[in-house]
C-alpha cells in the first residue's frame, strides 16, 4: 500500500465538513457565515481534525451557485483557515477548476472532487499547482443530482476501475503519488444496497494500494439502514466508522471529529496497533 501524506501512524486522519452553504443536508446553514465557519474551523481542529473540508455549493439539487459566488464563499474562509492554523491540511470541496485554482492560491493544498472529474481541468490545476487530489466515483453522474435506479454488475470493481483511472491520469498531470485518495462516493450514483457493499469489501479497495478517503457521515444509505432520519445517524455512523477503520481506511470525511477520533483510536487499540492515550488503572 502506497504511504498517504495525510495519515500518521495508526490512526486515520479525520477530515472535518464546513459548509459555506446555507442549504446544507446536515448542518442546515449553520456554518453559511463565514465566523461561524471560522469558530467551527478552530473547533474541529482543536477535537483532531488534521483537515478540514470546505464547501461552497450543496452536493444534491437546490439553487444554482455560480462559480464566481462559490469563490466568494470559499476563498476567504480558506485564506483565514490557513493564516489560524498553518499546520492543518485545508481541502475544497469542488468540482470546478476556476474554484479550485483561487483555493489554492488562497491556502488550500488538497482538492476534494466529488464528481469524479466531470471539469477536465480540475485534475490539471491540481497537478500544476502540486497539490493533493481525491478521485471519486459517482457512476457518470452528473453533479448536483439524486441516483434513479442505478446499476452495477459489480459496484466495487467499478469503483476500483473509475478510482484508479483518475489516480494514475492525476500522477501523470503532476500531482505528488502520497497525496492522492480513492474515494468510493457513498451516495454519489448509489443506492444503499451499493453503499453497504462498498463497506463489505472494504478490504478490496484498500487493497488497490491507493489511500481510501470515506465520507459516511449520516448519509442517506445510514439512514435507510438504520431507519432513522438525518439527525439520528451518528451511532449508524459510527459503526460504520469502525469496520472501516478495522479494514484500513486512511481518512474520513466527518460532520462529528471528537466522536469519531475515539472511534479510530479505539478500533486501533483494540487491534494492537495504536496504545491508549493514558494507563493508570491497575498500575497504580
Amino acid at each position: 500500500m502506497r504511504t498517504s501524506f495525510y495519515r500518521h501512524g495508526a490512526l486515520p486522519a479525520a477530515m472535518a465538513i464546513v459548509n459555506r452553504t446555507p442549504d446544507s443536508f446536515y448542518d442546515k446553514g449553520a456554518t453559511e457565515a463565514e465566523e461561524a465557519a471560522l469558530d467551527r474551523i478552530d473547533l474541529v481542529v482543536s477535537q483532531g481534525a488534521t483537515i478540514v473540508d470546505i464547501g461552497g455549493v450543496k452536493a444534491g439539487p437546490g439553487p444554482v451557485v455560480d462559480c464566481a459566488e462559490e469563490i466568494q464563499r470559499v476563498v476567504p474562509t480558506i485564506a483565514e483557515a490557513r493564516r489560524r492554523h498553518p499546520r492543518v491540511h485545508i481541502s475544497v470541496d469542488t468540482w470546478r477548476a476556476d474554484v479550485a485554482d483561487a483555493a489554492i492560491r488562497a491556502g488550500a493544498d488538497l482538492v476534494n472532487d466529488t464528481w469524479a472529474g466531470v471539469d477536465p481541468d480540475l485534475m490539471k490545476v491540481a497537478g500544476h499547482h502540486g497539490v493533493g487530489y481525491v478521485c471519486s466515483h459517482t457512476g457518470g453522474a452528473v453533479p448536483r443530482t439524486r441516483p434513479y435506479r442505478v446499476r452495477y454488475d459489480d459496484v466495487v470493481a467499478d469503483v476500483l476501475r473509475e478510482t484508479s483511472d483518475l489516480a494514475r491520469r492525476a500522477v501523470e498531470y503532476g500531482v505528488p503519488e502520497d497525496r492522492i485518495l480513492i474515494d468510493p462516493t457513498h451516495d454519489f450514483g448509489k443506492n444503499t444496497h451499493h453503499g453497504l457493499e462498498l463497506l463489505r469489501r472494504t478490504s478490496e479497495l484498500v487493497d488497490s494500494g491507493w489511500p481510501v478517503l470515506m465520507s459516511l457521515s449520516n448519509k442517506d444509505f445510514v439512514g435507510e439502514t438504520v431507519g432513522r432520519s438525518v439527525r439520528d445517524r451518528v451511532a449508524g455512523t459510527l459503526a460504520a466508522t469502525a469496520w472501516a477503520t478495522s479494514r484500513g481506511v486512511s481518512v474520513f470525511r466527518v460532520h462529528e471529529v471528537s466522536d469519531t477520533v475515539d472511534v479510530c483510536r479505539m478500533t486501533a487499540a483494540i487491534e494492537g496497533s495504536a496504545p491508549p492515550v493514558r494507563v493508570v488503572r491497575g498500575l497504580q
